[in-house]
């Protein structure tokens, strides 16, 4: 489980400073991993990663302005080669799906033992793809629901405009965090709608509630 020279050089993103921390103390425990950057939003970590070039990616999905999927999008459009593994509270298929579409190439939830995430590291490292045992029935799961999904229709953009409708972020915000053009986020708007098959913003947000992208105590706050 090594990258350049004699131990893999990690870069946590993670908007919270004290899980940072906390898993930063893990990793720095392991004899052949070393924490060499951080980052505390998705701008900042595509702008981290492009300056201190690491081995491997610990990244949160939920994060200020600019989510994960975003983020690992751009970080492998910049660098295919990238390795991103995504570490979130998240346990929704949805979220899982749409990381590795973006091009992540593991997903462990918060909840899982710290052994899952160094395994996880270590099959990262290894070139294969790596989850963590509840999103790998989490899949499964999803997989056999007779609705269709929205992970399955959307594109990793859409689905980051997605989260933020979700969010209650207006089209001008959206435009404004994601640097396209009022047009283009309205008009994908309107295509994540179509491709849904829902006419107004209630349904968006049951057919979210139902495919466990967002959870009822998610709503308003």
């Amino acid at each position: 489980m090594t990258g350049t020279g004699s131990f893999t050089r990690v870069m946590l993103a993670d908007d919270h400073a004290i899980v940072r921390e906390g898993y930063r103390s893990l990793l720095q425990k392991q004899d052949r991993l070393r924490v060499v950057a951080e980052a505390a939003d998705g701008a900042d970590a595509y702008r981290v990663y492009k300056e201190a070039r690491p081995d491997l990616v610990i990244m949160d999905i939920s994060m200020p302005g600019i989510g994960g999927v975003e983020a690992i999008r751009r970080i492998r459009q910049w660098d295919n080669s990238a390795r991103i593994l995504v570490f979130t509270m998240h346990q929704s298929a949805a979220y899982a799906v749409q990381a590795i579409k973006a091009g992540a190439r593991g997903f462990v939830t918060k909840s899982s033992p710290p052994d899952a995430l160094l395994r996880a590291i270590g099959e990262v490292m290894a070139g294969r793809l790596a989850l963590s045992p509840d999103i790998d029935h989490e899949l499964a799961i999803n997989q056999l629901a007779g609705e269709p999904s929205a992970v399955d229709a959307l594109s990793p953009r859409e689905f980051e405009i997605l989260r933020m409708l979700l969010a209650e972020k207006s089209v001008s915000d959206i435009a404004e965090t994601l640097h396209i053009s009022f047009k283009t986020a309205a008009n994908t708007r309107y295509l994540i709608r179509a491709k849904l098959g829902v006419a107004s913003d209630i349904e968006l947000v049951r057919l979210a509630l139902r495919q466990r992208i967002i959870a009822a105590e998610d709503i308003g706050s």
